[in-house]
């Protein structure tokens, strides 16, 4: 059974965002990465990139799929996980921790409302 951690917020496409202050850490969730198997490479954003929520940022590619990956609120991308490019399956083996994706600095926090509580995303995996 998937992980699914409480205090997080929840995209339908298997993001998660974890807010502290302005800044916003999102990854896959762990339903995702046990979906995609083994994960050997991530395409990352650069840093200063601004994005929307809903648009692609990046993708994911592992043995089964490429899946591309979707901002969850919109803002500036401040930080990426350089190490999920020496090592991805980070993701695999820590998807709330170590295995975050990037940070962005939230232009809107409301956004942040129309996510998904962690009950709700349970009840979306089953």
């Amino acid at each position: 059974m998937s992980v699914v951690k409480d205090g997080l917020r929840y995209t339908e496409n298997h993001e998660w965002v974890r807010v502290d202050g302005d800044t916003a850490y999102i990854g896959i969730t762990d339903y995702a990465q046990g979906e995609l198997g083994d994960i050997v490479f991530f395409e990352l954003p650069d840093v200063g990139t601004e994005t929307n929520a809903k648009n692609v940022f990046g993708t994911v590619e592992a043995v089964k799929a490429v899946e591309d990956i979707f901002a969850p609120a919109s803002g500036e991308i401040i930080a990426v996980n350089d190490k999920l490019v020496k090592t991805p399956e980070i993701v695999n083996k820590d998807p709330y921790g170590d295995g975050w994706i990037i940070q962005i600095r939230l232009s809107n926090p409301a956004e942040l409302e129309e996510l998904l509580s962690a009950d709700e995303y349970q009840k979306l995996i089953g």
